[in-house]
């Protein structure tokens, strides 16, 4: 019993220096990345980077609804993607931050939408319908060319992709300049996998 109860807590005081040693190198791939981003944010890549999505998201049916986001900092807009998109009659909408721990909730939008300062900093309708969108266009930290996203450790993503998903079928898509890129994204169980990444260098599909 006593060596069982050893066993156990040394189990766990390893699982516990795994996840710490994640999060640190969660941390500092944050902090090169940032770095890379705001590099080619200065790059002026957004208008190839959205001819690129905009060729990606003309794919799919028209009856899907496109999730997309409002950009804060250096993140790459997708504006000009989502504007051309909505165009062709695709319903769009945006993130909104409900509360700590909890899965986004996505309004509609259209260019003429009034919008105003959500959390972090970001747009969102003032008034608007909730959707439940098909396809989800998601900001980053880093990528790599296994799917996997490094985003701002709030897991606000990785929580809206569990629970779309266990209701329908979802595309999950991750926008970002071909700079975010890192060779391996520290991962955890909780971390979903991409369908695609989209650069202004193309178009990565997992």
């Amino acid at each position: 019993m006593w060596a069982r109860h050893l066993i156990d807590n040394l189990a766990i005081q390893i699982m516990k220096f795994e996840m710490e040693n994640i999060q640190n190198l969660k941390t500092l791939c944050r902090k090169a990345a940032f770095r890379a981003r705001a590099e080619a944010h200065a790059a002026e890549l957004d208008k190839k980077a959205n001819a690129q999505l905009f060729n990606y998201l003309k794919t799919h049916d028209t009856n899907l609804v496109i999730g997309a986001y409002m950009p804060i900092r250096t993140e790459i807009s997708p504006l000009m993607a989502m504007k051309k998109i909505w165009q062709r009659g695709y319903k769009i909408c945006v993130p909104v931050v409900v509360k700590d721990g909890a899965p986004l909730k996505f309004l509609e939008w259209t260019p003429e939408t009034k919008m105003v300062s959500g959390a972090f900093g970001a747009q969102i309708p003032e008034k608007s319908n909730l959707l439940i969108p098909d396809v989800i266009i998601t900001p980053l930290a880093a990528f790599d060319t296994n799917g996997y996203r490094l985003g701002y450790g709030g897991g606000f993503y990785d929580r809206s992709f569990e629970e779309i998903s266990n209701l329908k079928k979802i595309v999950a898509v991750g926008f970002a300049y071909s700079a975010q890129e890192v060779l391996l994204v520290p991962r955890e169980a909780t971390d979903y996998k991409l369908d695609a990444i989209i650069t202004e260098q193309g178009i990565l599909s997992f």
